[in-house]
């Protein structure tokens, strides 16, 4: 089975002759075989991306001498890409995920009730942090809306770390307060 070795892959605008014509008969060929090899191992929908993976490989071979045994040669890509495969899931856990579906979409549709629930939301938790007094307030921006530190923080008010902890603590129970009395 000699082919011509010099020629290139994707064919030519229509109407040009087939570069390849071998490939045409070894998907004639194999193809079944092939998809066969693969429902064996895999889903039927994912037989039939592998068997094109298969061609898509001797495709770009572009080998330059004539393949001795191609039976031999198609079936052997074809394990080393089953190999492939495998190898890629086990080291992503694919077994470990799982599809998201309708019932377990944690994501819940933003309706106009949500929007204004979380409005609601917010405008309390704003009244609540300006309620605050003005060094536990201070202390709790600096950390939750600045970033900053726990030392940061003490550097900043001139007070020192425990100061800062206690504040903060005593900030977070009073929001914490606000928003379970609803006031």
């Amino acid at each position: 089975m000699a082919s011509d070795a010099t020629s290139s892959w994707p064919p030519a605008v229509s109407g040009a002759p087939h570069p390849r014509p071998e490939l045409d008969g070894w998907v004639r060929r194999h193809g079944t075989a092939l998809r066969r090899y693969f429902a064996r191992r895999v889903s039927e929908a994912e037989a039939e991306d592998l068997v094109q993976e298969v061609f898509l490989r001797l495709h770009a071979m572009g080998r330059d001498a004539p393949i001795e045994n191609i039976d031999r040669f198609i079936f052997t890509v074809a394990r080393n890409i089953l190999i492939s495969r495998h190898r890629y899931h086990r080291s992503r856990h694919a077994g470990a995920h799982e599809p998201l579906s309708a019932t377990s979409d944690p994501v819940d549709p933003l309706s106009p009730e949500r929007i204004v629930i979380g409005a609601a939301e917010y405008e309390r938790i704003v009244a609540a942090i300006l309620a605050l007094p003005p060094r536990a307030r201070a202390a709790f921006q600096f950390h939750r809306f600045e970033h900053m530190t726990y030392q940061q923080i003490a550097d900043r008010m001139g007070i020192s770390h425990q100061s800062v902890k206690e504040l903060i603590q005593r900030a977070l129970v009073r929001l914490a307060e606000h928003m379970d009395d609803g006031t």
